[in-house]
């Protein structure tokens, strides 16, 4: 199955301090065509873990449309699954949720526009 970006998805979650893995919602933030062509998904945390607030920490308004019973927010935590691994979809992003994540993204990873190499510099 291709995932969309802003779907929200359930995934097997490691946590680092305990052998344990759970289960947890996520948000695909990596574009739809992008997942298909690759067989991976580029997610970002969902959580309810206020306490330890990271900056640009979205908290989501729109809990029905993406599936979720909880008060949370998305965390700017990256990480790539392969899409097997994502257990089910939960629901996806209202549209002002979207456009809060976008924002989000565009301050932690810059511009989307392509960079121009440096002058003398090689690619690879």
């Amino acid at each position: 199955m291709t995932h969309a970006r802003f779907d929200v998805v359930i995934v097997p979650f490691p946590f680092t301090d305990r052998p344990v893995v759970r289960r947890r919602p996520a948000l695909v933030v990596s574009a739809t065509e992008w997942n298909a062509a690759i067989g991976h998904v580029v997610c970002a945390m969902i959580t309810s873990a206020r306490q330890s607030a990271w900056p640009r920490d979205v908290p989501l308004t729109d809990l029905a449309t993406a599936g979720l019973t909880a008060a949370c927010v998305v965390r700017m935590k990256l990480f790539t699954l392969e899409a097997g691994l994502v257990i089910r979809r939960a629901g996806a992003l209202g549209g002002e949720d979207a456009t809060a994540v976008e924002g989000a993204l565009a301050a932690v990873l810059g511009s989307a526009a392509p960079r121009e190499s440096a002058a003398g510099s090689s690619a690879g």
